[in-house]
């Protein structure tokens, strides 16, 4: 699953045993798409810890912080999140789904985005942080408390941006979706021709940010001769189910939901990277990867279709 691997790049991991406090410079300026990722474990004994995005290091004054992110496990069990301008805090944002556990391990993936910041803990989406300090601004990461952290790593939009394939080919089949100024402009149902078919080797990649009221959306793999769906993918907010599923012949198969864990939640980015493989699709979502599927369309040279519908916001679509 090499493909799938290739999408959780930490190009500048540096591994330790870090003693805490912590703080060090970021070695390039935090842009849409760098990805931070951080892998520690938490002591019995902890009763908090924090990670912070700094405007530099100074202690008197004290720096600003645009991103303070601070789990606690003693008293209100919850993670906190603020901002700290001219040694002044904002206002908190408290969660109180915290998937930390003491003893535990943990990975923490910091996605920084336009105007937020995403975190997933151990392969789930966890919250959402709006920008109130501006990214040019921030280069240093601080972190304090009662933490055990084993790696640091970053990728970097640039990283990404050199590693990226070519912008998928697609012919036309819904006016709306018509491309201007060599820019997509993505509406729903969104409909394209893929420039080759899905056979094995093939990835598809999209982009999206999903609504805040958001109840599900789909993404289909089909073969626009026959219309039959090879992949069904159906994500349900609302009841926070994966369903996967192939229409054959006129008729819808066996559901399959099983997962370990329902990677969406509303009003968050997301990136779904779909493999083809010999036997079977393979999906990950946010570089983690979520299930496989089974090939029950059997001819995939006859895959030369998508379709993507529901309550998102469709930012890219790509295919190598």
């Amino acid at each position: 699953m090499n493909d799938i691997k290739k999408a959780k790049q930490y190009e500048s991991a540096r591994m330790f045993r870090q003693i805490i406090p912590y703080v060090g410079t970021i070695s390039e300026q935090l842009e849409p798409g760098t990805l931070i990722v951080l892998r520690g474990q938490v002591p019995s004994d902890s009763d908090r810890f924090q990670v912070d995005l700094q405007c530099g290091s100074s202690v008197k004054p004290r720096a600003d912080v645009a991103f303070h992110f601070n789990p606690r496990f003693r008293r209100a069990n919850c993670i906190v999140c603020n901002t700290l301008k001219n040694e002044k805090w904002g206002r908190e944002e408290i969660s109180y789904d915290v998937p930390f556990k003491e003893g535990k391990s943990f990975e923490i993936v910091v996605m920084v985005l336009k105007d937020k910041f995403q975190v997933a803990v151990n392969g789930k989406h966890t919250l959402i942080y709006a920008h109130r300090i501006s990214l040019e601004k921030i280069d240093t990461l601080g972190i304090y408390g009662k933490v055990i952290i084993h790696s640091v790593g970053f990728s970097f939009s640039s990283d990404l941006r050199s590693s990226q394939a070519s912008t998928l080919e697609w012919t036309e089949i819904s006016e709306e979706n018509a491309q201007k100024s060599g820019v997509s402009q993505f509406t729903l149902p969104f409909v394209a021709r893929l420039n080759s078919s899905v056979g094995p080797g093939r990835t598809v990649v999209i982009k999206g940010e999903i609504n805040t009221n958001a109840k599900g959306f789909s993404v289909n793999l089909l073969s626009g001769k026959s219309k039959d769906i090879a992949l069904h993918l159906n994500p349900r907010l609302n009841v926070k189910a994966f369903v996967r599923n192939s229409f054959l012949q006129e008729s819808w198969g066996e559901e399959e939901r099983n997962i370990t864990c329902f990677p969406f939640s509303p009003g968050m980015y997301f990136e779904m990277i779909i493999y083809c493989d010999v036997r079977e699709f393979k999906v990950a979502v946010n570089g983690v990867h979520s299930l496989e599927y089974r090939h029950r369309f059997k001819d995939l040279s006859h895959i030369d279709t998508l379709e993507i519908d529901g309550d998102i916001h469709l930012l890219e679509v790509r295919s190598w």
